[in-house]
């Protein structure tokens, strides 16, 4: 299974990754909270898509979907913090939906036919932006993007802080006495259960 795992964390890193670890999926943190956010105070993009709450079985189904998988890859891409706030932020977000696909694609083609990925960002704002409602939801049809687009961890609680600690990753916030012309740099992440 390791040497699988570690396939699968070089295949992210290939395709884009600042970094990607192999986890345990005990060490993976649901919290109701983090979930509730999506409604209250509310994401713009709540109830835009199949991949966003409602319409995910949340923190309860995700922690019983997790109790069926032993081990996770967990990546992350580091950004420039301005690159979040501009239009360049789609972009970013579309490479970690990709790399999340592949990583869940190979992995099923390695023989763990049940692994399932899931990422930062609404798909909605990301693939089907140009779009006035999300095909799944409006027409009850298929996805525009279904080899791409990937569920958001937000809207199944899952502490990304607390995963990033258990890659080993320091958290990104910029201290106080940074220099001030330093680029600050974020990190957006994605986790693929494999099993």
């Amino acid at each position: 299974m390791w040497d699988m795992l570690e396939k699968l964390t070089q295949l992210a890193c290939q395709l884009g990754a600042s970094d990607a670890r192999a986890i345990y999926t005990t060490d993976i943190s649901v919290e109701d909270d983090l979930a509730n956010l999506c409604r209250e105070p509310g994401c713009e993009n709540y109830g835009l898509s199949a991949s966003c709450p409602p319409y995910v079985a949340g923190p309860d189904g995700f922690r019983k979907l997790l109790n069926t998988f032993k081990h996770a890859v967990v990546f992350k891409i580091d950004v420039p913090s301005e690159i979040l706030f501009s239009d360049e932020r789609r972009d970013v977000f579309r490479l970690l939906h990709e790399i999340a696909a592949s990583i869940e694609k190979s992995a099923i083609e390695m023989g763990c036919h049940d692994s399932k990925a899931y990422v930062g960002g609404s798909c909605k704002q990301i693939f089907c932006r140009d779009h006035p409602d999300c095909r799944v939801l409006a027409e009850n049809g298929e996805c525009r993007n279904p080899f791409l687009a990937r569920p958001s961890m937000s809207g199944f609680g899952i502490n990304v802080l607390k995963l990033k600690k258990a890659a080993g990753w320091m958290s990104n916030k910029t201290p106080r006495d940074t220099d001030p012309d330093a680029v600050s740099m974020e990190t957006v992440c994605g986790l693929v259960l494999i099993g």
